[in-house]
């Protein structure tokens, strides 16, 4: 019974997931290894983590493959690996003015994670799915991050400076985001 339960949790969709997950220590070690071209290899292979957001999804609807780990697992695996990048990004670029746009995206992710876990305790999580804002925040901020990965001391400085300015659209759109949500679930949050 317990290896049918195995098999209907660690579908092809969750193991892409969980894919994401096991990646994350893959691009530490390879954004501070000292092999040539090691930041390239650690955005590349974050790049290919942040695609396998898209396609766990794509693969759990196509193949009905739906599962109540698969959904606390996806969100799980995209904090995980997002907030992992900008810690290791904050530690190389240490400047206030670019770690206060990171501490608003990760804040972001914090307080949008309570307020959905609190909304479902509500049954009404649905009023706080993602919306279209936060795909485009999602987007902006993988871009961001791969290419601020990406860039080392023989990097033009143009794609640092990209990088940045990514970085703060994504915080503009963490915070669009967030209030969105906000006023979604605030006639929830404010009922006796």
């Amino acid at each position: 019974m317990s290896n049918r339960r195995f098999s209907n949790t660690m579908n092809i969709a969750n193991i892409v997931t969980c894919s994401r997950v096991l990646m994350i220590p893959m691009v530490i070690a390879l954004y501070y290894s000292s092999i040539p071209h090691g930041t390239l290899l650690a955005a590349g292979l974050f790049a290919i983590a942040s695609l396998t957001d898209w396609l766990d999804g794509y693969l759990a609807r196509r193949l009905k493959q739906t599962s109540p780990f698969g959904a606390f697992l996806d969100p799980v695996a995209d904090k995980l690996l997002v907030v992992m990048a900008l810690v290791l990004l904050a530690a190389n670029f240490p400047s206030p003015w670019f770690v206060m746009p990171t501490a608003i995206i990760i804040a972001r992710e914090v307080f949008v994670s309570a307020l959905r876990e609190w909304m479902a305790n509500c049954n009404k999580r649905d009023l706080v799915a993602v919306g279209y804002i936060g795909k485009v925040k999602t987007t902006v901020q993988m871009i961001a991050i791969t290419i601020l990965i990406g860039v080392d001391a023989s990097t033009p400085e143009i794609f640092t400076q990209l990088g940045i300015l990514l970085i703060y659209v994504s915080a503009v759109f963490s915070l669009w985001s967030m209030i969105s949500y906000l006023r979604a679930a605030l006639p929830t949050l404010m009922m006796k």
